[in-house]
């Protein structure tokens, strides 16, 4: 009587695991492989526009405010603050953000992306979040080109992922007996055995990559985590940060700055630069601190008042809840960060996994679909 109970089981849960390939299988294989290329979406981007790079120079940098003036000079209708990128490596354009242009202020996300020499201070490339190939990708990746309905949906697409890599690992739990066959490839056996085998040693061997990538994916996109998580360990809330202004004093430099950010958290390294937002607003020089797993989207800050100078406030990651920890670790282990470039290279392996699963599964079930439908 067990016997049948688990057979009958097996029948239920190998139809709920087939049906959810079935529906989800293609939205996975779509997130997979783009999620590969993303990983190097930087690097690809480079090399399909070789102007945005150069050979690297012992030539000094100019100064980040004549940076900021040449961003101001090309776009004199951007009056809002601009958010500048420090290249990780040398060669590499100094990247500037602005964020809701007014070509595309009804997207929830799409910044006018512009490049400045640092050495020359030229604006070599400006173009808008979506409107060239990894952009694109990017927006493929996350939103379905749908912005926020696309969120929605592969909200609901990574449930359903979880779900069915659940019920995979049950259909192909073994018993003590059947333990080496489980984890081995019967090359010599028919077709169906080996896509079987394919199939299941592919979801097995990278379950734990897979798991990773679309449970944090799955939280990236879900609305209500950040409540969630607040609910149990209290979250950092961003300060006031307004600059007074008393129409007498001048703005001081970027370099100034950053320079002030720099002394905040001497043993930290600047990666990105915000200008102040209008009169009141005031400068985030954004740094990345030994530890933090996320080193192009590190949490480290200081706000500065652009008129005195004056540290508004700052945030040490080191003081950090548990709740803010986790949320930090989210985008990091979803992009591989975490690891460096052999994590990178992992994450874009782990992406090519959804495409042997969902080819194994189709197959199996169309040859076992059309096998029933053959007369005998």
């Amino acid at each position: 009587m067990p016997e049948k109970r688990r057979n009958k089981a097996r029948k239920v849960w190998r139809n709920v695991h087939i049906s959810f390939g079935l529906v989800v299988g293609l939205l996975f294989v779509l997130t997979g492989l783009t999620g590969s290329l993303l990983v190097f979406y930087i690097e690809i981007d480079e090399w399909l526009n070789p102007e945005v790079t150069f050979s690297p120079t012992e030539e000094s940098w100019q100064s980040y405010e004549d940076m900021f003036q040449a961003l101001r000079t090309a776009h004199p209708t951007r009056e809002h603050s601009w958010r500048l990128e420090v290249p990780s490596s040398q060669g590499r354009m100094i990247t500037a953000r602005y964020y809701k242009p007014k070509e595309t202020a009804d997207i929830s996300f799409a910044p006018l992306m512009v490049w400045v020499n640092p050495h020359t201070v030229e604006i070599v490339s400006s173009r808008l979040w979506g409107t060239f190939p990894m952009t694109w990708l990017y927006n493929l990746h996350y939103r379905l080109l749908l912005d926020m309905t696309g969120k929605t949906i592969l909200t609901f697409v990574g449930v359903c992922i979880l779900f069915s890599l659940g019920t995979g690992v049950y259909l192909w739990w073994p018993t003590t007996r059947n333990l080496r066959p489980a984890f081995t490839l019967q090359t010599n056996g028919s077709t169906k055995r080996v896509l079987y085998d394919l199939h299941k040693l592919n979801g097995i061997y990278a379950l734990i990559f897979l798991l990773i990538l679309v449970a944090t994916g799955t939280l990236l996109d879900f609305p209500w985590v950040e409540p969630m998580v607040g609910s149990i360990s209290q979250l950092y809330e961003p300060p006031r940060t307004d600059s007074v202004s008393n129409q007498v004093s001048a703005r001081i430099s970027v370099d100034q700055a950053v320079a002030i950010g720099q002394a905040r958290f001497p043993n930290a390294r600047v990666k990105w630069i915000e200008t102040p937002n209008g009169l009141t607003g005031s400068y985030r020089i954004n740094l990345w601190q030994q530890g933090e797993p996320s080193r192009r989207f590190p949490k480290t800050n200081v706000w500065i008042d652009q008129y005195t100078g004056h540290v508004l406030s700052s945030r040490d990651i080191k003081d950090d809840s548990a709740g803010d920890t986790f949320l930090r670790w989210l985008h990091p282990l979803h992009s591989g960060q975490v690891l460096g470039l052999p994590g990178r290279i992992l994450v874009c392996l782990s992406g090519l996994i959804p495409l042997v699963l969902y080819v194994t599964g189709i197959t199996m079930w169309w040859r076992r679909r059309t096998s029933k439908t053959v007369p005998p």
